[in-house]
Parts: structure tokens; sequence; C-alpha cells
């Protein structure tokens, strides 16, 4: 397999860059992007760090980020399993991008800049959930913002396509091929209510 490996090799391949995907590049939250993301309960946090590249979905029952100003986005950091990979790479490098997702939206709004860590117990109290609040808010000062094209979801058919999950392997299927004697069908039965009040 012969590799492309000089950037004007690959920019021949490629072409020009449109403009309008340049143009569109935004470097503060305007009122559009502030609208979208707090519409957002869905994103996928990118990090890069000295042992490696992180990409960790997060969630939440209402806005996933709180928009605090046009250039700070704050994301409370909920219980999970304690692997700390996004947390690490904040920490040692502080680069980050965010991909924003809306259920039935076809765009993707992006945000790329710089995160930091704190337990301000002001801050971390203000995401208070059923008396519940996170250990650290992730502060991103933003870089740059911009919508993705709706190609990529409307060739997935992401919203549209229906559930297609029957016969992909579980959870504890998961666990199982690296520990044969895992219980799979009990942990994935039980998951639901594990889960319940480990949300927050």
């Amino acid at each position: 397999m012969k590799t492309i490996d000089t950037l004007t090799e690959l920019e021949a391949l490629y072409g020009p860059v449109s403009p309008r995907s340049v143009e569109k590049v935004r470097p503060v939250l305007s009122p559009l992007y502030r609208r979208w993301i707090g519409a957002a309960r869905f994103v996928v946090l990118s990090t890069t760090g000295p042992d490696g590249t992180d990409g960790s979905p997060r969630g939440d029952i209402g806005p996933v980020a709180r928009v605090e100003d046009e250039t700070t986005l704050l994301l409370p950091d909920w219980q999970g399993n304690n692997r700390l990979d996004s947390l690490r790479n904040i920490v040692s490098d502080g680069r980050v991008s965010l991909m924003f997702m809306v259920p039935g939206a076809l765009n993707v709004v992006r945000v790329n800049g710089r995160a930091v860590l704190t337990a301000d117990p002001a801050l971390t109290g203000s995401f208070e959930v059923n008396g519940k609040h996170p250990k650290t808010v992730i502060v991103v000062t933003v870089a740059e913002v911009y919508f993705q094209c709706a190609k990529a979801l409307m060739r997935s058919e992401l919203w549209s396509g229906g559930d297609q999950s029957e016969g992909l392997p579980s959870a504890g299927e998961f666990v199982r091929e690296v520990s044969e004697d895992f219980d799979a069908a009990g942990y994935d039965a039980g998951y639901a209510a594990y889960a319940r009040d480990r949300m927050w």
C-alpha cells in the first residue's frame, strides 16, 4: 500500500478548499451557535495527551454544556468508570474538540479550543441534579466554532434509519470476551436498574 506522506500530495489529490468552509468559521459563539449548543443533549469530546488521543461521548437530560459567554462553555463531568482518559489529557495538554448533535438535525456543530478542569464548589454545585453534583467541570475556551455540513448524517441515515441494533454484541458480551466466566446476560439484564441511580 502506497501512503500519502506530504501535504502537497494530499492537496493535489483533493483540489482547492471550498471558500464557504473557511468563511463559516467564527471565533466566538454567536447567538445562533449559542441557541444550537443550548439544544444539544449529546456531544463527543475529543482530547489529546502524552498517552494518545481520546474520544468520549457525553450526554445529559438537558443541555450537555452550559454556554457561559461568547467564548466559554462549561461541561460537567458526571460520574463514570473513573478511567479519566479525557480528564488526564486535558490536564496534560488542554486542546479539545467538541461535536454537538441534536436528534433529527442533520448538521453538527463543532467547537475547537482549550480546556481546563475545576473542582470549585460554587461551579460544581451549580450543576446539581437530584442532590448530586459533578466532581469537576470542564471549562472550554472557544477558539473557533462552525457547523459541519449534513452529508455525513445524510449518508448514514443516523436519525432516519431506525433501530439497527438487533444482533449486535451487548456490553456484557464485550466483557465476557476478555473474561470467560463473566455473567453477560445477568449484567445486561440488570444494567438499566444499576445505572438509574448513577446517571449523575
